[in-house]
Formats: structure tokens, sequence, C-alpha cells
């Protein structure tokens, strides 16, 4: 794989969107004892910029982590100019960074003011030899420093490049790693996401499919407004993981009564389309239409996914045809019984 494959993907892609630490704290603080005595790789922060990297090392204690181990790429167009690990103070841009990572066993309150913050993650990375090490390679997730690095991991957490999110997941799942990642919700649709998601190795996190996310972009990129003096774009972003939820084991309420006229058939396929999760009728046992939204609710013990609807009843990208009308994409389900 070429040394450049990474940094061309995040530059060609426009890929470059750094999560917010409100939206880690408010995801995160769902898994806290699947945390704990975990190691936890984020393999896609530089740990200067990474909200992940600041929260898991303000956390570290409370969490109860083993090991924290981030890594970045040698090159960023965020770098030193947006987040900063010690404070709001831009540091001059370095053109010639060198790709390294953070490991971080212990943290402790080292400047003796009786918490720990980020001014005793600072002090740790001065004075504590072979915390911060520089990597041989670009520091790209799928170089062999890196999977070493991943072997070691239980959790990896982090906001992966978009455009490189097939390859991302499907290197986590090779090497059977537990995670919890970002991605845009069209990634739902990707056939070897989808297939995850059905064989139950795979699903969606506590975050709200439809509360899309703003991320922190860098300079040069189109932005829609600014959030605590930091430019924000809205993208259709979720959380996917195989961290077991209690959100998945909820079962879903059912009140609406089928009928032919509020349930029809597709044109192109024997199953009844239901546009709305909620709408699922409570008695009818065949095969139904709904929106990829359902995986916010989609509880496995309730439901069985038969499939994607390009999978079964359109071509890829598109969805069913309903009174000569195509729908956006379609999972299809059934209920269990």
């Amino acid at each position: 794989m070429p040394a450049e494959t990474l940094r061309n993907a995040r530059k060609n892609k426009a890929d470059e969107f750094y999560t917010q630490l409100s939206d880690i704290e408010a995801e995160l603080k769902h898994y806290k004892e699947q945390l704990r005595g975990k190691v936890i790789f984020c393999n896609c922060d530089d740990p200067y910029e990474s909200n992940f990297f600041k929260y898991f090392a303000i956390n570290f204690n409370a969490l109860g982590l083993k090991k924290l181990i981030a890594t970045c790429y040698d090159t960023s167009p965020i770098a030193y100019t947006q987040l900063s690990l010690f404070g709001d103070e831009k540091t001059t841009p370095n053109k010639n960074r060198h790709a390294y990572k953070i490991e971080i066993a212990e943290v402790g309150d080292y400047n003796g003011d009786g918490a720990v913050d980020l001014s005793d993650i600072e002090w740790l990375l001065k004075n504590k030899k072979n915390t911060l090490s520089l990597l041989k390679g670009n520091g790209d997730f799928r170089s062999e420093e890196c999977v070493e690095l991943l072997k070691e991991a239980d959790i990896v957490v982090t906001n992966p490049p978009f455009s490189l999110f097939r390859e991302y997941v499907a290197q986590l799942v090779e090497y059977g790693k537990k995670f919890l990642i970002i991605g845009n919700k069209n990634a739902i649709t990707y056939k070897e996401i989808f297939a995850l998601i059905q064989a139950q190795k795979l699903w969606l996190g506590y975050r709200n499919i439809n509360a899309d996310m703003w991320f922190i972009v860098p300079e040069n990129y189109a932005y829609e407004k600014v959030v605590g003096g930091q430019k924000v774009k809205h993208i259709m972003g979720c959380w996917f993981t195989n961290l077991d939820t209690t959100k998945r084991h909820e079962v879903l309420l059912l009140y609406k009564k089928y009928s032919p006229e509020e349930f029809p058939k597709y044109d192109n396929y024997d199953a009844i389309e239901v546009g709305k999760t909620s709408d699922i009728p409570y008695d009818y046992d065949g095969v139904m239409g709904v929106p990829i939204t359902f995986l916010d609710k989609y509880n496995p013990e309730q439901f069985e996914i038969l499939g994607l609807d390009d999978h079964r009843v359109s071509w890829r990208g598109r969805g069913p045809d309903l009174n000569g009308k195509t729908l956006y994409r379609r999972i299809i389900i059934q209920r269990r019984k």
C-alpha cells in the first residue's frame, strides 16, 4: 500500500472531520463498564488535536483503563490550527512532522492541584520516557507497526476517514477487535457493512440516527457555523459498534393495525411498505420494507433482517418501487414469531 494513500484519500475526498468533545462524552458515557481494564487504541488521532485522546487521557483513572494508545499520520491539514491539547495557544505548523504514537499506562496528579487534567497529561508527555515516540512509517492504520499496536488493543475508538470506512472496518473484523467508531450514515447501505449488520456483528450506538452531527473542519473547508471559535459542518454521522448496548435489547412497542390500504405492497416485490418504524403493524407476520432509520430501534430478538432492497428487489443505489415511484433505500424485515 503506497505511503501516500491515507493522506491522498483524505485530501481528495475532503475527509478531515474532527469530532466534538461533547459528542464523544454523550456516547462514551454508556460504555464505562465495558471500557474498564481495557487497552484503548485511537489509531486515527493526533493526540495534540484529537478530542478522543483528550477524553480518554483526562478520564483515564475514572474509566479504569489499562492503557491508552494513540497514533497519528505524518501530515494533517488541521495540525496545530484548531484543537490544542495544552490550552488554546496555537503552535506554528511544522511541515516536516513525523508520525508518532503516545502510550499511557498511568495518569496522576503530577502538579499537585488535586485534580487530573490536561496540564498533568502535558507533564507526563514531557517527563516520562517512552510515553511519546516516533513511528518508523507514516502512521497509516494499515501500516505494519500500527497493525502490531492494533493486535495489543482491546477496543478501538475513533473517527476514521469516511472514504476508507469499508477497509477500516474490514481490518477490525479481521483482527477480531471490539470497536466504537463514527461513520457516515450512508455507510449502512454499503454491501460489506450491511452484511455485518445482518449477521449481528455490527450495530448502531446510542445516539439517535436522525440527530446528525456537527464536525470541526480545517480552515480551508466549507463550514456552516462557528461553535466555540471552531468552524463546524453538518455531516450525516452516526456511531457504529460491536460493543453490546441496552438499546438493542429494548422491545419496540407496536400499536398500528395492518390494513392493505395503509400498507400497500411494492410494485416489484412481495412486501409491504412501512414508511415509519413506529408504524410497523403489530399483527402482520409477512415481509416488510422499512427505512434505514429502523436500525435505531432494531432488536434482533424481535425482528429478522432479510436483506437490503438492492440485494432483493432492485439495482444498486435504488429502493423499491411503489405506485410507479422509486423510494429511498429500504431494509427488508420480518417480525420474529
